[in-house]
């Protein structure tokens, strides 16, 4: 099993220390979103700089470009990439399940890919294949994700996840037990809470995975912390077993969700939002978010912030950065991404270090009044 040591705890709140084959993750901890096995206009040489502990792929994406027989031929997602820390990889269910004409019955999802058209079967099995192949230390398993209102929608999806569990466990099993004979490194599992914004569903999802043989949990289906969604963590997570890493998916590009899934026992998080703001000129600062494509940041020569060791903060001014987008430069991109990321990432380093020496409350408030203001 992957181990997980909890420094502290207060309430549901934890700060600890997830270990893998690739080093150790100190948490809470925000996951760079490698989407193609990349983090969009960074390299993870770059990732690593700004401080990035772990990076979490796309199983749907890897497996139409480059294809998981590809990335074990050479080597394995941390030979294959470079990025020689751990890593996540989900399974791929929001993506596909978001495709037109996707079709979902109880043995799994057939799709089209949006490269060439090809017809794409995925189970749970063939998850769990696909992601051994990629190599990352822990894969999320195979569900059924969805973002609706309606209660029915949301119940299909939950069955769905509960009765494919199993099944990726199974299969999961037989594969580690291949690896260990083979003397390869150990890959973990998560299973994945499903239930959207129904307390009776969270519920029954939450004691539905409490018991099963598994790693840790990710929380799926979530996408804002407006709402009563910060309601629904707490429930999830009162439920879930204490000794085991709990993962937020795709969540983290407004602060107020990185402290609200903090407070209520969350441990990783990951988003794409903060590089795809950067890459839209969208900047965060202590103060609040800023779109640097304003006339009024063409003659600011000043840093975007003044206590950010970012490499754009220290060599740039938002002078420069904003000449940079107003002419389409790749490296507004970059420089912009750079800060964005360095940004969300040092903010869950403090808030872990606030969990530590018991400064939370007062740190999330003075934090998001001054942010949200």
């Amino acid at each position: 099993m992957l181990k997980f040591d909890i420094e502290k705890q207060t309430g549901l709140m934890r700060a600890g220390v997830i270990h893998t084959p690739h080093g150790d993750i100190k948490t809470p901890a925000f996951v760079g979103a490698a989407t193609r096995a990349t983090v969009k206009a960074l390299t993870f040489d770059q990732m690593r700089k700004l401080g990035s502990q772990a990076i979490l792929a796309n199983t749907y994406h890897l497996l139409l470009a480059p294809g998981p027989d590809l990335i074990e031929q050479g080597g394995g997602f941390a030979t294959f990439t470079n990025w020689n820390a751990p890593s996540f990889t989900d399974s791929g269910g929001f993506q596909m399940l978001s495709l037109p004409d996707v079709k979902v019955d109880h043995d799994g999802v057939t799709f089209k890919s949006h490269i060439n058209g090809d017809k794409i079967r995925m189970t749970p099995e063939i998850s769990m294949q696909a992601q051994w192949k990629i190599g990352a230390d822990i894969h999320m398993a195979f569900d059924q994700a969805a973002d609706s209102r309606d209660h029915d929608v949301m119940e299909r999806a939950m069955r769905h996840t509960h009765d494919w569990l199993p099944r990726n466990i199974a299969e999961h099993q037989k594969l580690a037990t291949a690896a260990k004979q083979a003397g390869k490194p150990e890959q973990y599992l998560y299973a994945v809470v499903q239930g959207g914004l129904f307390e009776d569903l969270r519920t029954e999802s939450a004691n539905f995975m409490k018991n099963q043989p598994v790693d840790g949990f990710g929380i799926g289906s979530l996408y804002t912390t407006e709402g009563n969604t910060g309601e629904i963590i707490k429930l999830t997570n009162s439920i879930l077993p204490q000794d085991k890493p709990r993962h937020l998916l795709g969540m983290g590009s407004e602060p107020r969700d990185l402290f609200i899934g903090a407070k209520y026992g969350c441990d990783t998080f990951d988003c794409v939002g903060p590089t795809r703001m950067a890459r839209n000129g969208a900047l965060y600062t202590p103060n609040g978010r800023i779109n640097i494509k304003n006339a009024k940041y063409k003659t600011d020569f000043t840093p975007i912030c003044s206590d950010c060791d970012c490499e754009l903060c220290q060599n740039y001014t938002a002078a420069y950065l904003h000449h940079l987008f107003k002419v389409d430069e790749i490296t507004a991109k970059v420089l912009a991404s750079i800060h964005n990321e360095h940004f969300v990432v040092n903010l869950v380093n403090k808030i872990r270090a606030s969990i530590l020496d018991d400064t939370f409350d007062a740190y999330m408030t003075e934090f998001l009044q001054k942010y949200y203001k």
